[in-house]
C-alpha cells in the first residue's frame, strides 16, 4: 500500500511538469512577420515607380529567398523599367521556385515578345493552357498579346 499511495502522486506530479507550458513560450500569433519591403514594392508597382519597387522587392528577396511572388514582381518591375535581362533572370527564379506559377509564365512569355521570340513566348502559353486549361486571366491576357504580337509583324 505504501509504494502505491506515493508512485501515483508522483506520477501526477511528473505529467504536470511535462504538460505545463510557460506562457511566454506559446506563440499567440503563429502567422509569419509581414515583409514590409514586399509591401512597399508592390505599392511602388501600382504606382509604377520601377526604380523604387526594383529596391523594395530586392531587399524583400533577401529576406525571403525561396518567395516566388517576390521574384515575379522583381521581373515584372524591371521589364518595365526596360531592362529585360534581370526581369528574364527573376521570373526563371520565380519557375525554378514554382514551376506552376501562373503569373510567371504570363510575365516571361511578355518579355520574350519584347525580346522578339514568340517562340519562347508560346512556350509559356502552352504552360498556361495545361495550368489552367485555357480558362485563366494569365492564359488570356497572353494569349492576347501574343496574337497581337503576331498580326503586327512582331512590333
Amino acid at each position: 500500500m505504501l509504494v502505491r499511495s506515493t508512485f501515483v502522486p508522483a506520477l501526477v506530479a511528473a505529467i504536470l511538469a511535462i504538460s505545463t507550458v510557460p506562457a511566454n513560450a506559446v506563440d499567440s500569433d503563429p502567422s509569419p512577420p509581414v515583409n514590409t519591403d514586399h509591401e512597399t514594392g508592390k505599392k511602388a508597382i501600382e504606382a509604377r515607380d520601377w526604380n523604387e519597387a526594383i529596391k523594395a522587392l530586392t531587399a524583400a528577396a533577401q529576406r525571403d529567398t525561396r518567395n516566388a511572388d517576390i521574384q515575379n514582381l522583381l521581373g515584372y518591375a524591371y521589364r518595365n523599367s526596360g531592362q529585360l535581362e534581370p526581369a528574364f533572370k527573376h521570373y526563371q527564379r520565380a519557375l525554378q521556385l514554382d514551376a506552376r506559377h501562373r503569373g510567371a509564365h504570363e510575365y516571361i512569355g511578355e518579355a520574350y515578345l519584347l525580346a522578339n521570340n514568340p517562340a519562347k513566348a508560346e512556350e509559356h502559353l502552352a504552360a498556361l493552357k495545361k495550368l489552367c486549361a485555357g480558362a485563366c486571366e494569365e492564359y488570356t491576357d497572353l494569349n492576347r498579346k501574343v496574337a497581337e504580337y503576331r498580326r503586327s509583324g512582331g512590333k
